[in-house]
């Protein structure tokens, strides 16, 4: 009969109230949001600025998790990146030339002295002075091959070699290029996912689309053009010897080397080595700070490898100039005074603070393994997304108010008791979201007003059972009883169903389809709970106080 244990009747209505204290924080959305930001910077070392009084503006022993607005609520930035991967292969094979160069050196007295020659991007066009040698010397280089780091392609070396006349002629293999493709895209992916968590927004969407495709959405950023600024810059650190200074952008820097201009002396330009001696991959930290004259800088640090590099470099060439290249531009050229054996420096420059913090941020996040070139941007004011929040409350009120009176017509008190469970599923939904940390987009609100005239369903169904029983000559106890017992199986297959359906749209869809697949399957989860668990109760309650001998519904 109508019978529930007192350890259920607890859970039941201990899990109704958990659901709606987390759900509390979303109705107090501004103030948890400042007192959350607040407090991550406390958490990170900052003072001032009044971040205590807003860290004390929501209580610490409330939960204080929101449910996280998307692009289309919140405004923000849109950004379709497409990744220069070819820019790659050359970076790769010119890094390879002093590995050539000292090879072939020292078999100088059989091939005889070696010169690199100009060739087109992605090439090492190598000369030797005698041709009769030169398959030999083909040979030698082809020792350098190392096999291509993909299963795909297991077994084949990462460079092809070949002779033309004198010259041997030094790329990438059809299998590098592909394995390269895909790592350099990975990478990309993730050094743009840490330069945007370093700034710290929130909820980000960063995806690959497609084979060298990368879509950022990031909510609650200015325009579009600052997201660019975060991210496209490359923050490629670069230390190369110098072999000379000039101010002809055109003159010929030799074999090896090429022209860079200085990025604060305009009509300046370096001819540096093209192998760098060291490079930003193996920084390990850099940090916003001042020169001895009070100036902003960038200070940095290397890792064990890059230090033994540098302090070498440093140790054998004192009294000579290195660059310090960010991007293809000199940012210093500083004399080396005396052996560096720390593996740490200072990157001066005519930096603004923020300038020289956002520089940190970019070479503590990495480098970009190739360029950017943005295939589409929008800007999303946060005026329309506020539009957008105002029309998603107005729907959820306008089904929620047309469902809680055409229940309470339909079936009178017990229609009320579905009305109030109701409520209770919308604020369960709130708190999973918030515990999870969702982001809701106005598909996802389309999702929770589908929920708000789903949830009823269970209720019909019951509600009706229960009428048939009374017409059928049952009493008020087992005709509630039976009518949950019949219709259960009805509810369950129904709700499993759409529930199937939801977790497909959220395994194969993505972005807005995914925001709405979570709130419709979290939504499904709560409504059932509400109807078989909350409702039944609420009757049971009603019942044992009132002992009708008749029900009407």
């Amino acid at each position: 009969m109508l019978q529930i244990d007192l350890w259920k009747r607890v859970l039941i209505w201990a899990t109704c109230a958990i659901g709606l204290l987390l759900a509390t924080p979303n109705a107090f959305y501004e103030r948890v949001e400042a007192s959350n930001d607040a407090v991550a910077a406390l958490e990170l070392g900052y003072s001032g600025n009044g971040l205590e009084e807003q860290a004390a503006l929501w209580p610490s022993f409330l939960p204080s998790g929101l449910v996280n607005l998307g692009l289309d609520l919140r405004g923000g930035a849109h950004l379709l990146a497409e990744v220069k991967v070819a820019d790659v292969y050359d970076t790769r094979i010119k890094s390879m030339w002093p590995e050539v160069r000292d090879l072939l050196r020292e078999e100088r007295g059989t091939i005889g002295t070696i010169r690199l020659q100009d060739s087109a991007p992605g090439i090492m066009r190598v000369r030797i002075s005698k041709p009769d040698q030169v398959q030999q010397a083909a040979s030698l280089v082809r020792g350098l091959a190392r096999p291509v780091a993909s299963v795909a392609a297991a077994g084949q070396s990462d460079i092809t070699v070949r002779v033309e006349g004198a010259d041997i002629i030094v790329e990438l293999s059809e299998a590098e290029k592909l394995a390269t493709d895909e790592q350099t895209v990975r990478q990309a992916l993730e050094i743009i996912r840490r330069r945007i968590d370093e700034v710290g927004t929130r909820e980000p969407t960063i995806q690959r689309q497609g084979a060298d495709r990368i879509l950022i959405q990031v909510p609650g950023i200015g325009s579009a053009a600052e997201l660019k600024e975060i991210i496209g810059t490359t923050a490629q650190l670069t230390f190369h010897p110098v072999v000379g200074r000039g101010a002809d952008a055109e003159a010929n820097p030799g074999p090896g080397n090429e022209i860079v201009p200085a990025l604060d002396q305009e009509g300046v330009f370096y001819s540096v080595e093209s192998a760098p001696v060291v490079t930003g991959d193996e920084l390990v930290d850099a940090q916003p700070s001042f020169d001895q004259n009070g100036r902003p800088a960038v200070s940095f640090r290397f890792n064990v490898g890059g230090a033994r590099k540098f302090g070498d470099y440093t140790a054998e060439n004192i009294g000579s100039p290195f660059a310090i290249v960010l991007d293809g531009e000199v940012v210093s050229a500083p004399v080396i005074q005396s052996h560096i054996p720390g593996g740490s420096g200072i990157i001066t420059g005519n930096f603004t603070v923020e300038e020289s913090t956002n520089l940190a941020v970019l070479l503590r996040a990495g480098a970009l393994p190739a360029g950017l070139e943005f295939l589409e941007e929008r800007t999303i004011g946060p005026e329309l997304g506020q539009d957008s929040i105002e029309a998603g409350k107005i729907a959820c009120i306008v089904a929620f108010a047309a469902v809680l009176v055409f229940m309470f017509l339909s079936y009178g008190t017990f229609g009320l008791f579905a009305n109030i469970a109701l409520i209770l599923n919308v604020g369960l939904i709130f708190g999973l979201l918030s515990l999870v940390g969702a982001t809701l987009t106005l598909p996802g609100i389309a999702g929770i007003v589908l929920t708000i005239g789903m949830a009823v369903d269970a209720n019909v169904l019951v509600f009706e059972r229960i009428r048939e029983e009374s017409k059928a000559g049952r009493g008020p106890a087992r005709a509630i009883d039976l009518g949950y017992e019949k219709a259960l199986s009805a509810i369950v297959d129904a709700n499993i169903t759409t529930f199937i359906t939801a977790a497909i749209l959220f395994a194969v869809g993505s972005g807005p389809v995914r925001g709405f697949a979570i709130t419709l399957g979290l939504g499904i989860v709560t409504s059932v709970f509400t109807a078989i668990y909350v409702t039944r109760l609420m009757i049971v309650i009603w019942y044992e106080r009132r002992r009708p001998k008749t029900i009407e519904v």
